[in-house]
C-alpha cells in the first residue's frame, strides 16, 4: 500500500482529552507529527502521562510515550497546528485560554473538531475560534468518525473544510493514513451546519429505536433529517452538496445508527421512558445533540426555515414533551409533496 507523503506541517497540539481527541493524538502521532495532548483535568492527565491510557473515555487505546500529555498550558510549546476537540460547549472557554497562553501565535492553522452551534449567537466553531486566535487558518475536521473504531485503526474518511484551498490540502495531508482517508472541501459553513443537525437527528432515530417503530420509521426519520439539514444549511449560507457528502450525509448515517452515537444512546434511552436527567446523570460522554437542538430550532425559528422534526426534538429535551407523542404529531401532520423544496 502507498504510503501518504511527509506532512507539510509537523507539530500539532491536541486540546481535548475526551474519546475523539484521544483518537486523533493517536492518529496524528503515527502519522509522524510531534503531538502534545492537553486536557483540562489534573488527575485524568497524569494517568494518561503515566500509564498511556485514558481509562476514563477511551480504555481500550494505548498512547505512544511520544506523545506529550499535561494539563499545564505553560508547559506546552508551540505547534504548527491546534486542534481543538472539545465539546461544543467548551469552546469558547478554550480558545480564551488558549489565547492568553500566546500559543496561537506560531501556529499556521487552527482545527475545529467540535460539531455544533453556540446558542443564542448562533456562531459556528470555527468563528469562535477566529474571534480568539487571529492570524491562523481556520479549519474543519468532520465526518462519519466514531472514536472507537479510529482507535483500532478500522477505515475511516473524513472531509476537511477551509477556505483556504492549500490549507485545506496540508491539514488533509496530516490526516491521511492507509486506514484514514480525508477528502477536501471550501464550504466550512455548509460542513459545520451539517455536522451539528446530525446530532438531534440522531437522538430522535434511537428515540424510535427505543419505541419499537421499526426500520420504515427510522428510514423515513432519517430521510427527513436530510431535507431538514438541507433547508437549514442553504439558508445559513452553506451549500447543498456539503449536505449530501461525509460532513453531512456520511455523519448523519454513522450517528442514527451506530452503537458509538453518543446521541443515539440518549434517544434510545428516553424511548425507552428513561429521564433525561437521568441519562445525563448516568454518563461523563458529552451528547453534543442535547444542548444543540436548543440552538439549532432558535437558529431554524429566527430564519422561517421549516424544520418539524427538529421542533419535536426540542419539545421532548427541552419542553418535557413524551417522546411517543412527539412520533404521532410527525406522523400526523398535514400530508404534502416530498420535494416541496419549501422553507
Amino acid at each position: 500500500m502507498n504510503q501518504p507523503p511527509p506532512p507539510p506541517l509537523q507539530s500539532a497540539i491536541v486540546f481535548g482529552a475526551g474519546s475523539w481527541g484521544t483518537a486523533l493524538a493517536a492518529l496524528l502521532h503515527e502519522r509522524g507529527l510531534q503531538v502534545q495532548f492537553w486536557g483540562r483535568d489534573g488527575a485524568l492527565m497524569r494517568e494518561i502521562h503515566e500509564t498511556r491510557r485514558n481509562s476514563r473515555y477511551l480504555a481500550g487505546l494505548h498512547l505512544p510515550v511520544g506523545i506529550a500529555a499535561t494539563s499545564d498550558l505553560r508547559a506546552l510549546t508551540a505547534a504548527d497546528m491546534l486542534v481543538f476537540v472539545v465539546p461544543s460547549k467548551g469552546i469558547r472557554e478554550t480558545a480564551q485560554l488558549v489565547a492568553g497562553s500566546g500559543l496561537h501565535k506560531q501556529a499556521k492553522v487552527v482545527v475545529s473538531c467540535a460539531k455544533g452551534i453556540e446558542l443564542h449567537t448562533g456562531k459556528r466553531m470555527s468563528e469562535i475560534l477566529a474571534e480568539y486566535l487571529p492570524g491562523t487558518a481556520p479549519a474543519v475536521l468532520t465526518g462519519p468518525n466514531h472514536a472507537e473504531e479510529v482507535s483500532q485503526r478500522l477505515a475511516t474518511a473524513a472531509v476537511v473544510a477551509c477556505a483556504d484551498e492549500t490549507v485545506a490540502r496540508d491539514v488533509q495531508t496530516c490526516f491521511t493514513l492507509p486506514w484514514f482517508r480525508s477528502y477536501t472541501s471550501d464550504d466550512v459553513t455548509g460542513v459545520e451546519w451539517a455536522g451539528a443537525m446530525k446530532n438531534p437527528y440522531a437522538i430522535a432515530a434511537g428515540i424510535a429505536l427505543g419505541l419499537h417503530l421499526g426500520d420504515n420509521a427510522i428510514a423515513a426519520l432519517v430521510t427527513r433529517a436530510l431535507a431538514e439539514m438541507v433547508r437549514l444549511v442553504v439558508r445559513m449560507g452553506g451549500k447543498a452538496e456539503s449536505c449530501f457528502g461525509l460532513g453531512g450525509v456520511g455523519d448523519l448515517i454513522g450517528t442514527c445508527y451506530s452503537e458509538h452515537s453518543r446521541n443515539h444512546r440518549v434517544g434510545k434511552l428516553l424511548g425507552e421512558g428513561m429521564s433525561l436527567a437521568d441519562i445525563i446523570a448516568s454518563t461523563r460522554m458529552v451528547a453534543e445533540g442535547v444542548l444543540n437542538t436548543a440552538s439549532l430550532f432558535e437558529a431554524a425559528q429566527a430564519h422561517q426555515v421549516r424544520t418539524p422534526l427538529l421542533a419535536e426534538i426540542n419539545a421532548i429535551l427541552h419542553q418535557g414533551k413524551p417522546a411517543r407523542e412527539a412520533m404521532h404529531a410527525l406522523l400526523s401532520r398535514d400530508p404534502r409533496a416530498e420535494m416541496d423544496g419549501g422553507r
